[in-house]
């Protein structure tokens, strides 16, 4: 599948910040127009960048909607003139490299009991196939990270994925064949009634080359921790190594997900102050 080069924009003005999270991302406006930017400046750093382009990415190529994605990077003086001390700080630790998405006008939080009926059929299998793939605990109730504009569901938010990454020396095999219990907690892990049966097709389309595709797109200034690895090329071996391994049949994450569901739709509904 052929995957188009990221585009490299430049930041030209903060819009807004977004406070819904702790990363603090913003509305900023780009030779390209309106762009959510998320700052490798913020408290998980470049990792959570990483995560982003390389899920987003992925999912693009599963045929899950997400927004746009592109570098955007920031000149040394871009919103100085911001009076949150708080956010001056964040900017100035983000000058450089930084990761956007295609702002949507008009977009609202998704929330099955209010927009359910806008699910696509097999969607929800999909999306759990991938999140549980990539290790996503952020996609729940309480917080969906999905978005709804013009009645087409928007994924948004995957910096949260792949956490095995913040401490890869400690990522054996065990740990990389995880099969993702938390998956249970998912939003839509009761509307999924398929998903072994989407497994061996959407596992098909990542590709060895897809994945180097993607991982190649990755700046080196993101992905390369030179505590941990020898150069930016190491770092994507490494990438390519894990996901690989997560791919290979037989897919725990998979037969997971769908133990998870029957066990959720078994059990007596939870009040939605109580789930995670």
């Amino acid at each position: 599948m052929h995957v188009s080069p990221l585009p490299r924009l430049t930041a030209l003005r903060y819009v807004q910040p977004l406070r819904e999270g702790g990363s603090l991302p913003a509305i900023v406006d780009t030779d390209d127009g309106m762009y959510v930017v998320k700052f490798r400046g913020a408290g998980q750093g470049p990792r959570a960048l990483v995560a982003e382009l390389i899920v987003g990415r992925l999912a693009h190529a599963l045929g899950l909607p997400t927004p746009d994605l592109a570098i955007v990077d920031l000149p040394p003086p871009f919103g100085l003139s911001e009076p949150d001390p708080e956010i001056q700080d964040l900017l100035r630790a983000s000058q450089g490299t930084n990761v956007g998405m295609r702002y949507l006008d008009g977009a609202f939080n998704f929330a099955l009991a209010a927009a359910g009926d806008v699910l696509p059929a097999g969607f929800a299998d999909r999306l759990v196939w991938l999140d549980a793939f990539v290790t996503n605990p952020d996609r729940t109730h309480r917080n969906t990270n999905l978005l709804v504009c013009h009645r087409r569901i928007w994924l948004i938010d995957h910096g949260a994925s792949l956490y095995a990454h913040h401490d890869w020396s400690n990522v054996d095999d065990a740990r990389t064949r995880s099969p993702f219990t938390l998956i249970r907690d998912h939003v839509l892990i009761t509307e999924c009634d398929g998903v072994q049966d989407v497994d061996d097709e959407l596992a098909a389309r990542i590709t060895p080359d897809l994945l180097r595709t993607i991982l190649d797109a990755v700046p080196d200034e993101l992905i390369h921790d030179a505590a941990v690895f020898a150069s930016p090329d190491a770092a994507r071996d490494r990438y390519l190594t894990y996901l690989t391994e997560r791919l290979r049949a037989p897919r725990p994450f998979v037969s997971e997900a769908a133990r998870a569901r029957d066990s959720v739709r078994a059990a007596p509904a939870r009040r939605l102050a109580d789930r995670r």
